[in-house]
């Protein structure tokens, strides 16, 4: 083997499409196998990566100017220096030569070479910007480092890794509205879907600038112990979702955004995310499903358009599970026996919801100093119209806000909560953005959309002419 890669590894000036080429040559003329075959599979992909990344320098080179002067969007721009430098590939560093520009003073310098290639971030070329954008979105930063080291193509570090969804998300979020827009456009909504499901919750996340050791001053300034996640801000998720009419969810969009107040952004893309469904299909059934937190229903009543209220029933059985506990104590085969049979009732029995707040206020009449059963009261009369359980399921329409809670827990949790991690908004949402276009089958459209952005139209200035190309 020793002797293969010896021979694969030709003098400096042997160009690699060359040397893989030799090899292959070599192969198909031999009679006996490698004697190591792992050591000839990496050097096999180590040739082509080489022959790739060649090929790759020689199409980039073809990009640049190297003229006096060049116009982008009306604007004049004096060649000032050429030079080599270097950007990463899907297969790693390519080595390119190519001219910059400067013009009037105000304006960045410029590289004909990368506006017209639209390469990403004046560093990476757009495929290999898309697998890291991709792994970061689904990794940390280590992680993806080690996964690309093990492939054996691209080795960015953890920090370059870091550093490139933050500065895309802000490209993205410069022109959000409009792509969002355009991917509802591009898209059908299923012909067998019936019913549109919007949901709006959210989930506590650690962050940097979450005022944790003021909050918790504030608390022993009141005589309180300090407890509890003083650091953590709410990040607000939202789903739509489209059943078919034997109640099977078809597909879901997914949204979250870092902590903001009032959710005004997540509301304004919800919003968008509803309408436009419905401009497509006006005969789809819209169901609001959320848990009882009063800023959701402020918003899901008030500002999308008609349609039936739902409170998460698992929701609802929880706070009967507190009153329950409260009179006969949590887990006692008393509290066990009568748990379920309300649950049923209020899930399965006509006006059930009447049975279970009748129930509750008998236990209040019993135990008038358990708070649990005057909250729990409070709050099957003030979603009294929202638990009408079984006619719901009549329709096969969703009782539970279970979508969005996994949401909650996929697209926010298991990626910004995981140990020692702490958020700044614009950090967490850089992997928010392209989480939640992963998990709603939209990242490669956006994607194509996000690209586009980095292209500019480069022509020669007026009373300029190319000679010739270089190569």
């Amino acid at each position: 083997m020793q002797a293969l890669q010896s021979q694969a590894r030709l003098s400096s000036e042997t160009h690699a499409m060359d040397q893989l080429q030799d090899l292959l040559r070599q192969r198909r003329e031999a009679h006996e196998p490698v004697p190591n075959f792992d050591a000839f599979e990496q050097e096999l992909h180590r040739l082509f990566v080489a022959a790739e990344r060649e090929a790759l320098s020689h199409e980039l080179a073809r990009f640049d100017l190297d003229v006096p002067a060049v116009e982008v969007e009306g604007e004049r721009y004096q060649r000032v220096l050429r030079c080599a430098t270097t950007y990463t590939s899907a297969v790693g560093p390519v080595r390119v030569e190519r001219s910059l520009y400067r013009g009037a003073p105000g304006l960045p310098a410029l590289c004909p070479l990368e506006l017209r290639a639209g390469l990403i971030e004046g560093t990476w070329t757009p495929w290999a910007a898309k697998q890291a954008t991709w792994v970061v979105a689904h990794l940390t930063p280590k992680e993806g480092e080690d996964l690309f080291t093990l492939l054996g193509n691209m080795t960015p570090s953890k920090s370059t890794l870091d550093r490139l969804p933050k500065a895309l998300s802000g490209s993205w979020e410069a022109q959000r509205p409009h792509f969002e827009a355009t991917l509802r456009q591009q898209e059908a909504i299923p012909t067998e879907a019936v019913t549109m499901a919007v949901s709006l919750d959210g989930v506590m996340a650690p962050m940097k600038d979450g005022q944790r050791q003021a909050k918790r001053h504030q608390a022993l300034a009141k005589g309180q112990t300090p407890s509890g996640p003083a650091g953590y801000q709410e990040v607000g998720c939202a789903t739509v979702s489209y059943y078919n009419r034997q109640g099977e969810r078809l597909l879901s969009r997914r949204m979250a955004r870092m902590p903001e107040g009032n959710k005004v952004t997540l509301k304004s893309q919800l919003t968008a995310e509803v309408m436009g469904a419905l401009k497509q299909r006006p005969d789809l059934r819209v169901v609001k499903v959320a848990d009882g937190a009063p800023d959701n229903w402020s918003y899901l009543g008030a500002t999308l358009p008609f349609g039936e209220e739902v409170l998460d029933f698992y929701h609802a059985a929880a706070y009967l599970g507190d009153a329950l506990g409260a009179a006969y104590g949590e887990g006692t085969p008393q509290y066990q026996t009568r748990f379920a049979t309300l649950r049923e009732v209020l899930r399965d029995a006509l006006e059930g919801v009447d049975t279970v707040i009748g129930a509750l206020c008998r236990l209040r009449t019993r135990f008038p100093r358990r708070q649990a059963i005057h909250k729990a009261l409070a709050y099957f009369r003030e979603h009294r119209h929202r638990m009408r359980y079984r006619a719901l399921q009549a329709q096969h329409l969703p009782i539970g806000s279970g979508v969005v809670e996994a949401a909650c827990k996929t697209l926010v949790s298991q990626r910004l909560k995981r140990a020692g991690m702490r958020w700044r908004p614009a950090g967490g949402q850089a992997i928010l953005t392209f989480r939640a276009l992963c998990q709603s089958d939209r990242f490669e459209r956006a994607w194509l959309l996000l690209c586009e952005t980095y292209k500019r139209s480069v022509t020669l200035a007026r009373h300029v002419i190319a000679l010739c190309q270089r190569r």
